[in-house]
């Protein structure tokens, strides 16, 4: 298995953090280069040390895939879990899709044994074997848990007092809540605290935890932007400046589609929307020019504005 270190520094949290197998899943590598560029950034100054293999495949989504064919879900899930499980590392994932895609086939299959030697059995084609219990973390997961809101408050350079924040937890973090077991899933708060660490505030709104639309896109895309709408509707009714998100599907949603949803309904909303890493780069003191805001479709000047 070809292997290759990413970042490994000095650990400037003084905390002994562990060497995680990166997952970047597809998405944001294909068409989200600056969540990459941001979450990499920031695990490093943070000393959390990642390792990349070429070997992994799509995790595979956990709708569509999941929806036509549960076995070939599981079984390249499982391949995936395999060569984490070959490395001996644990997975972190940047992607709220893959993250419960990967840690609900690791649950089932260590779960149940017939079900696992169904899935080897398919595996074994392609020289492979899970065995189980592989552990998978989301990257919000790592910084609230294994980091925590306080250290990260301690160590930031640039606070981003004034800012007013929509957190955007998406569906895939915490839920099945039984499975994720990672945070409230009515009610969650490791990003809402994730924020103020930074000094900027987070702000409540209505139906927070309603789904960004983004798994419809495909499907019914008059339904997706409606329910993108109703989102930008409830979150410039609070007040926020920006929107918050861990996820790459949410993210494009708000982003991308935002104009689409504006001229769909003849509105207006100007919410830039950030990846939890890029904000935390920039309290982290990383140089504006070393981040891809030019690359976000909704500009972000008036959020920055603010903070710089």
């Amino acid at each position: 298995m070809k292997v290759a270190k990413t970042s490994k520094v000095e650990n400037k949290t003084k905390n002994k953090n562990k060497d995680y197998l990166l997952f970047k899943g597809c998405l944001i590598p294909t068409s989200l280069p600056y969540m990459e560029i941001a979450a990499r950034k920031s695990l490093e100054i943070l000393g959390v040390e990642t390792t990349e293999t070429d070997n992994f495949s799509c995790c595979p989504d956990p709708v569509g895939i999941k929806a036509v064919s549960e076995l070939t879900w599981l079984s390249i899930g499982a391949r995936n879990l395999s060569i984490a499980q070959e490395s001996g590392k644990d997975i972190l994932t940047l992607c709220n899709g893959c993250y419960e895609t990967l840690k609900e086939i690791s649950h089932y299959l260590t779960e149940d044994k017939n079900l696992l030697e169904k899935v080897n059995e398919i595996l074994s084609f392609s020289n492979r074997k899970y065995n189980g219990n592989t552990v998978v973390k989301h990257i919000a997961e790592v910084l609230y848990l294994d980091i925590a809101p306080a250290q990260i408050s301690h160590i930031i350079k640039k606070p981003l007092y004034g800012l007013k924040v929509a957190a955007f937890y998406g569906c895939h973090l915490v839920r099945p809540s039984e499975i994720m077991n990672f945070d409230d899933p009515e009610n969650p708060k490791s990003l809402d605290e994730l924020i103020t660490a930074l000094g900027a505030d987070s702000v409540p709104r209505m139906r927070k935890m309603f789904c960004c639309g983004a798994p419809l896109l495909g499907v019914n895309m008059e339904l997706s932007l409606k329910i993108a709408k109703e989102n930008l509707d409830n979150i410039k009714e609070s007040k926020a400046d920006c929107i918050v998100t861990l996820c790459p599907f949410c993210q494009t949603q708000f982003d991308r589609n935002q104009q689409v949803v504006e001229r769909k309904f003849n509105k207006k909303y100007n919410l830039p929307t950030f990846y939890y890493p890029e904000l935390l780069c920039l309290a982290l003191g990383v140089d504006i020019k070393q981040l891809g805001f030019n690359l976000h479709r909704v500009k972000v000047d008036s959020a920055l504005n603010k903070i710089i």
